[in-house]
């Protein structure tokens, strides 16, 4: 994809970094794989700098790191990453779908309700691709209807963390492998009963983490 291509809304290191993200959250770039500027700038078609600084932005976010020969490499996660990464957002998901269901309307309700039907057709098709996009578009748009933007954002960044390592549970395993609990989130969602809001997501982060946790190299 070439992100010139993309809207020309938005400045060139915004639009490069918002794709560098994308494949690290979809596992585009897998754990361990090191990544350099020069193939960035040809596989994405930008520049040197917008891309030095979407890698720059990606480190500190700790979605990549450096190695000690200054290589930039996709982080792999070890077990006690994954402890923290569960405990983060064992702490953080619950409380935004508290939010969520104190919030949500009937319109947004129907669109996490469309999202979760894309998500569902992508696990029943091996769309592994698409079940990862469905799946985090639905968390985000559960977030975003939270109103609490500091607490997404850290949030976001977990997502980060762990998505490569998502991907290679799915590549391995395929979708049919991970079930999740939106149902049971939806129907909290639309009876604004925020504790069994909270009790589902809890369940769902569980449930992933644990999947991952399975497949610890």
């Amino acid at each position: 994809m070439n992100v010139q291509a993309d809207s020309p809304r938005l400045p060139a290191h915004e639009l490069v970094y918002r794709r560098l993200r994308d494949m690290v959250l979809f596992g585009e770039l897998v754990p361990g794989q090191p990544v350099t500027i020069q193939g960035l700038t040809e596989t994405l078609g930008a520049g040197m700098t917008p891309v030095r600084e979407a890698l720059r932005r990606l480190i500190a976010e700790g979605a990549l790191a450096f190695q000690d020969n200054r290589r930039i490499i996709v982080p792999v996660l070890q077990a006690a990453d994954l402890d923290q990464l569960t405990a983060a957002r064992v702490a953080l998901e619950p409380l935004l779908a508290r939010r969520a269901a104190a919030r949500c309307d009937a319109a947004e309700l129907r669109r996490l309700t469309a999202t979760d039907g894309r998500l569902d057709r992508a696990i029943s098709k091996g769309d592994v691709h698409g079940y990862l996009v469905e799946n985090h578009r639905f968390h985000a748009e559960m977030n975003a209807i939270a109103g609490a933007p500091i607490l997404t954002d850290l949030v976001a960044g977990l997502w980060l963390r762990f998505g490569p390592s998502l991907r290679v549970v799915c590549g391995q395993f395929g979708t049919l492998s991970l079930p999740d609990r939106h149902k049971d989130l939806l129907d909290a969602l639309g009876a604004r009963d925020p504790e069994a809001a909270a009790t589902a997501m809890e369940a769902d982060v569980v449930q992933g983490m644990e999947q991952i946790r399975d497949r610890l190299p």
